[in-house]
């Protein structure tokens, strides 16, 4: 239990990055990742220590490349990185936590019923299996998947000419290079490498940006659009 107390003071940028409101509940954030975040299990706590540099701030420079109000899945989101910090950071968006593990999910409720992220939703499930049923103009990911699986999962799920940004390393480039079969396959429409945070994080986080091609499968059906009755259907099941 002692490791969960060594969380250190949030670096100057951080206060540059989140401001207002947003300031509070990123600090309220940091203290779930490094409590019960460690104590079940989904957050290490070797990674404590540098919680804010590596993780919420390397999260939070993403929304630099996120448009304006648009409907967002967290693919894979784990413990909320980036999902969580995208919600706190962009009130104008929607975000949809996507997560098929029951204790994750758990954490993800109770995390944004503390923060009172109003613009944010907890979805339990695979990829695959929302495909079909819900549509998004931008999909994100963070240490999910290698690219070409990753495409094979999210493409589906994004409205014509919507985004992929997968958070990748120093490996970004080689990544993107394999994918060529799975950017095809997909329909993608253009793939390219973004850099953001560029003099707020060191390194800079690169992304891999990719644009679909083609409506998914749902064809615009089913709950995807913002303020539909199907979110909202989803959030009070959250806890069934």
């Amino acid at each position: 239990m002692a490791e969960t107390n060594e969380l250190p003071d949030a670096p100057a940028v951080a206060r540059e990055i989140f401001t207002g409101e947003a300031w509070t509940k990123a600090q309220a954030y940091a203290e779930l990742l490094a409590g019960p975040g460690v104590v079940r299990g989904l957050l290490g706590p070797r990674e404590v220590p540098r919680l804010w540099d590596r993780h919420l701030l390397n999260c939070a420079v993403v929304a630099e490349a996120v448009p304006k109000g648009v409907r967002l899945v967290d693919i894979g989101s784990g413990a909320g990185l980036p999902g969580i910090v995208l919600a706190i950071l962009r009130p104008d968006i929607t975000v949809t936590l996507l997560e098929p593990l029951l204790r994750r999910t758990v954490f993800l409720e109770e995390c944004v019923e503390a923060l009172k992220l109003e613009n944010a939703e907890v979805l339990r499930g695979r990829a695959e299996e929302v495909a079909g049923e819900r549509l998004f103009d931008v999909a994100c990911a963070r240490a999910v998947a290698p690219l070409d699986r990753l495409l094979l999962w999210s493409m589906p799920l994004l409205v014509e000419g919507g985004e992929l940004l997968a958070v990748k390393g120093e490996r970004a480039a080689e990544e993107l290079a394999a994918a060529g079969d799975a950017l095809r396959k997909t329909g993608a429409r253009h793939a390219e490498l973004i850099t953001v945070g560029r003099g707020k994080v060191d390194p800079p986080a690169t992304l891999v940006r990719v644009i679909a091609g083609r409506t998914g499968p749902a064809g615009g059906r089913g709950g995807g659009r913002r303020g539909s009755g199907g979110q909202e259907k989803r959030r009070r099941k959250r806890r069934r």
